[in-house]
């Protein structure tokens, strides 16, 4: 096995998301989300420390082009609670239709999962799962 590999597979995974403001999206982020952005965070950017891992927000002209989830947060048994908490600070879900899926209020639920999407000001999918 290459060493690389190895050092990949023990290696923490940092999200990143890129935003067209960066003082807009602390905003979104640490008033509308809740997160504390660590100190010494590189110039330019906000580092916030989410569980284990971490999640960098940069400035970037490609901000919001990622169609796709950019950030997936794994809540457990409180995702009926996050996303009603974030509702209630005015975050807008997604709502899809998915087969296997039902939806219950914001949050789309099938036999062995919970999920529900949301976007950051800049057009960047999250994503909040739980059980």
């Amino acid at each position: 096995m290459l060493k690389t590999a190895s050092s990949l597979k023990s290696a923490t995974a940092i999200a990143t998301v890129a935003v067209r403001d960066l003082e807009a999206a602390r905003l979104f982020y640490e008033g509308t989300l809740g997160l504390t952005p660590e100190a010494g965070s590189e110039p330019g950017t906000v580092t916030y420390r989410t569980g284990a891992s971490s999640l960098l927000v940069y400035p970037s002209p490609f901000a919001g082009t990622n169609q796709a989830t950019s950030v997936t947060w794994d809540l457990g048994d409180d995702i009926k609670a996050v996303v009603s908490a974030l509702r209630g600070r005015g975050v807008a879900f997604a709502h899809y239709d998915m087969p296997g899926m039902r939806r219950a209020e914001d949050i789309h639920v099938s036999d062995h999962m919970k999920a529900a999407w949301f976007k950051d000001p800049d057009g960047n999918f999250h994503a909040l799962v739980g059980r």
